[in-house]
């Protein structure tokens, strides 16, 4: 059911100032449209209307709607056990995609204003600041901080993500996932993280980062990815494919985390595996519709 808000005239005078200057894609994700599921039958529906189904995905459809949740229904995990296993993978994958591609979307957004940003510009430097390229809004940006920039600021191969979502969160049904939105295991050691039931005193005070959303954790994924120095063969490999006019697959860049599990090697045959066996290579190449946001709500 669509939530029917009736804006007086000034409201929506005052959204339409607002949204001038957004770009297109910001624009289709300003004010969505919430729809409330109760069900398994409720959320099929949905994928039906945005013509985003199994079928669909067989009949080679790239498409992919634009498309929040608020979080993982407490319901799932009970659900999911009584369900054949493909269709719980197809409802998980189809929920974290389009989470994946907008994040996607807002770092090659940020990778234009890297590309044509003077060195001085206040948007160039709030982009080195959040990816840690410098500490302060004071110092000087350089054409190497610029160059270290365009190797961070690249977007994380569809397939990976869901990959490593699907791997961290065991398909969405972890308890982590379902207390703190947290698809990929991120540590965190500000003592706000959710604590394992079985910590290990010797890594200190840490816990498993939680997130406000399930687009939070993906953005924090692939900020993780893009900045810490665990993954800088990734950001190597990923920089050496965009010289060479190559693409830079899933499979490819999964070849580079053997830091992200103390499974080393193990993690990445896992993951290539998963890739593999799922399909989801077919996902590089998928992108994003001119719907205006739908958001789940439960």
């Amino acid at each position: 059911m669509k939530k029917i808000i009736i804006f007086t005239l000034l409201s929506v005078l005052f959204l339409s100032a607002c949204t001038e200057n957004l770009s297109t894609s910001e624009k289709l994700m300003a004010n969505p449209t919430e729809i409330k599921i109760t069900s398994l039958d409720d959320l099929n529906a949905v994928f039906k209307k945005l013509d985003y189904t199994p079928e669909d995905w067989d009949n080679g459809i790239k498409e992919v709607p634009r498309l929040t949740f608020e979080s993982i229904s407490p319901k799932w995990q009970d659900i999911s056990k009584n369900m054949p296993v493909e269709n719980k993978k197809s409802i998980f994958l189809r929920l974290i995609l389009p989470l994946v591609l907008v994040s996607n979307e807002n770092i090659l957004r940020e990778r234009e204003i890297v590309k044509i940003a003077k060195l001085t510009s206040p948007e160039l430097i709030s982009i080195a600041l959040k990816y840690e390229v410098i500490e302060d809004e004071t110092t000087a940006l350089t054409n190497a901080d610029k160059q270290t920039l365009l190797k961070r600021v690249n977007i994380i191969p569809p397939s990976l993500a869901l990959a490593q979502a699907a791997e961290e969160s065991a398909w969405g049904t972890s308890r982590f996932a379902l207390e703190g939105n947290a698809f990929f295991g991120q540590w965190d050691f500000s003592g706000n993280g959710i604590k394992p039931k079985q910590q290990r005193t010797e890594l200190g005070n840490y816990g498993i980062a939680r997130f406000d959303s399930p687009l939070g954790s993906v953005e924090g994924y692939m900020l993780n990815i893009n900045t810490t120095s665990a993954y800088k063969s990734l950001r190597n490999l990923r920089a050496k494919q965009v010289t060479a006019s190559k693409p830079f697959s899933g499979l490819l860049l999964a070849g580079t985390l053997i830091k992200y599990s103390e499974r080393g090697q193990a993690y990445i045959d896992g993951l290539r595996s998963l890739i593999r066996y799922n399909k989801l290579s077919v996902t590089d190449d998928t992108f994003l519709s001119d719907n205006n946001l739908v958001h789940l709500v439960y």
